[in-house]
Order: C-alpha cells, then structure tokens, then sequence
C-alpha cells in the first residue's frame, strides 16, 4: 500500500522562494512512490487562530479547517517545509498547525529548511523539532537545509549549481529516514491502537 505524504508550506510572501523547496520534495518523495501532497498555508487560508478544530461544536468548524483536518487523519507522515523569520517560526504554517492537535499523533514528520543566506533556516528547523514533538509527532533525525534557495533551486524547482547538487545528494537519506519511521508506526499502529 502506498504511503500517503502531506507536505506543509507556509510562507504568505508575494515573492515566495521556499515553494520550490516543497515542490522539489512533493516531486521526490512521489518519485520514490509516495503518495504525496502539497498544503500550502496560504492556499488553504485559514484565518488567525481564534479556536482549534476541536473546540468547534462537531460539524460547525469551518469547511477548509475540516477538509485538511480528514487529510492530517489519513496521512502516513508529514514533511514541513520552513523558512526561518527572525531566528524563528514561519508564522503562516504555524497559525496553520496550531489549528490542529490529536490530528497529527503517532505519525513521523520530516523538516526541511531554507533561507535566503547560508544558514539555510538552520535556526527554524531547530525551533520546529520541539514544537512537533509537542504536537505528537516524532521528527526525523534526517533534515535537509537549503540556502541560499535562489541559488539552490529554480524557479521551476529544478537543482542548479552546487548546493543543488548537495540538495540531490542528501535528498535520499531525508526520504529514506522518513519513509523508515512511516513504515514502522503504520505497521504498529495496525498491530496496536495508540494509548490515547
């Protein structure tokens, strides 16, 4: 059966450079045969955070919120890709997560960060590991870390230069790690239901 990937992106900008960082791993991972989707912040819209999905009495949450709510549901793992703002948090992916929370347990997640400069969203990353374990997920020791982006990938989202070339070469080791815990909480999870 075929792994089902969700891939977060949430940069609100006009000039949005990390898409193709999302587009390049949507692409790898179904290129590995994943099934993989792309969810990107400000396409699904979702307004600041006034209340969580479950906060709403059942079936009065807002369509979009309870549309991606069915998709967190059914997937397999997650990859979040991030840029990094100020040292910090994308604010756009985490209003959209923050939405959520029993949504996202016992599944893996991935990070994949990125800049404009050479630190590659190194800081973000780091910032986004403990917020997803206290999300319920288990993240990946495997990262990818692109920077500057606009050297890395084109506007097509095609590796150029070498930090493309770097991108290519560490892609598989990301994937493979993710793939490895989606595997194994899947199977687990169908052997024994989570405690809560």
């Amino acid at each position: 059966m075929t792994e089902r990937i969700l891939v977060f992106y949430g940069s609100y900008r006009s000039d949005r450079m990390g898409i193709r960082l999302a587009n390049f791993v949507v692409k790898g991972l179904r290129e590995r045969g994943a099934d993989a989707e792309l969810i990107d912040a400000k396409a699904i819209g979702l307004p600041m955070l006034d209340r969580m999905r479950k906060e709403y009495p059942k079936g009065e949450a807002p369509a979009a919120m309870e549309d991606l709510a069915q998709k967190i549901i059914a997937a397999d793992g997650f990859v979040f890709v991030t840029g990094e703002y100020n040292w910090g948090l994308q604010p756009g992916l985490k209003n959209l997560t923050d939405h959520y929370l029993e949504e996202w347990f016992w599944r893996p997640a991935a990070i994949a960060s990125y800049s404009a400069g050479r630190f590659s969203g190194a800081r973000a990353a780091l910032a986004w590991h403990g917020t997803l374990s206290e999300m319920g997920m288990v993240v990946t020791s495997a990262t990818i870390a692109v920077g500057p982006i606009s050297q890395t990938l084109s506007a097509a989202s095609e590796p150029t230069g070498p930090g493309g070339e770097a991108l290519v070469k560490s892609f598989p080791r990301f994937a493979d790690d993710l793939m490895w815990w989606v595997e194994a909480a899947k199977a687990h999870r169908a052997r024994k239901l989570p405690p809560y």
